[in-house]
């Protein structure tokens, strides 16, 4: 029998939402990726070049330490990784947790979760390949995207 983990690393909880969700569907497991020191709103500034989150995803090498090490992955099959997408890639403290265990003969599937701001550059980039494909518009909203080609949440 395939064993599913979904491990998965929030700052906000719209990760973890989605984790959970995947989680059920699939019948696995639940691992939260947690830093040993939490993100506070401060840290996770972007527009703040002295943010933690800014000084550790200019850093290549940055891997923040994880509370704990408890993933059991030898155990599973399969492991979804959830993680959102910070400056155009997952946070360094991902790489921190997939160079804690050894993934050899696992599937690993990526769930990489888009940042609003992602979501929007998606949709117009979609838009613009895309121009015949059904749109809508958000409420309250002129902008139209494509139900089909952008992701809201």
């Amino acid at each position: 029998m395939n064993k599913v983990l979904v491990a998965y690393f929030s700052a906000t909880g719209v990760t973890a939402d989605k984790a959970k969700a995947i989680a059920e569907a699939a019948n696995g497991d639940l691992y939260e990726i947690r830093p040993a020191v939490p993100y506070t709103k401060e840290d996770l500034d972007f527009k703040n070049k002295q943010s933690r989150s800014s000084v550790e995803m200019s850093d290549l090498g940055s891997r923040p330490e994880i509370a704990d090490k408890n993933a059991n992955v030898e155990a599973y099959d399969t492991v979804f990784l959830g993680f959102p997408i910070w400056w155009y890639m997952a946070p360094t403290i991902v790489n921190t947790f997939l160079e804690s265990y050894d993934f050899s003969g696992k599937t690993v599937i990526l769930l990489q979760l888009p940042t609003e701001a992602d979501s929007v550059r998606r949709s117009r980039t979609s838009r613009q390949a895309f121009p015949k494909a059904p749109s809508s518009k958000k409420e309250g909203s002129s902008q139209k995207s494509s139900p089909l080609l952008s992701h809201h949440g």
